[in-house]
């Protein structure tokens, strides 16, 4: 499966969801279940792909800023969720986690406390296998490397949010008194 294909997978995927991300993973799964065992091997690839390079100390800030907090298995059910907005808002996201502070229900969440998460959409590959052939998902043969994460910084910080996630902060960071 090329990188094109998983993408067009998830946006099939998302055009019959309603914008659910449960819905999004559920029909991912369904939808990729049709496919030859193989190409649910190649989306698994593909997945570990995109999770490792979203594996990025600025983009888990965002998460941190948007959710409240973010342990390490948060930041993997954020990067599910953006995965259920599609190619565009996660290719954006890695590139310019200050971006996220554009999207509307982001901006709202400012407001509601609405958390970003999705799970389901993890699995999505190791389901839909299991789904297909009623075996488990076969090991990966060619590992995805995981970025190294040195240069965290305090995402309890405020100024240093403000400093490196100006939009994000002013939505959920509380603005200095002047």
């Amino acid at each position: 499966m090329r990188t094109d294909e998983f993408w067009q997978l998830i946006d099939d995927a998302r055009s019959g969801a309603g914008g659910e991300p449960d819905a999004v993973a559920a029909r991912a799964v369904a939808l990729l279940a049709e496919r030859d065992p193989e190409e649910i091997v190649g989306y698994a690839h593909h997945q570990r792909r995109v999770l490792a390079a979203s594996y990025r100390v600025d983009l888990w800030g965002a998460a941190y800023l948007i959710n409240g907090g973010a342990s390490d298995d948060g930041f993997e059910y954020f990067r599910g969720w953006l995965m259920t907005q599609g190619r565009a808002v996660f290719a954006r996201a890695v590139g310019d986690p200050d971006a996220l502070a554009e999207l509307p229900q982001v901006r709202a969440a400012a407001l509601s406390g609405e958390e970003f998460e999705c799970e389901q959409m993890l699995a999505v590959p190791w389901d839909a296998y299991r789904k297909a052939t009623a075996s488990d998902l076969p090991a990966e043969r060619d590992p995805v490397p995981v970025p190294d994460l040195n240069d965290f910084w305090d995402f309890d910080d405020e100024e240093e949010a403000r400093r490196r996630l100006p939009r994000l902060a002013a939505l959920f960071v509380e603005p200095p008194v002047e």
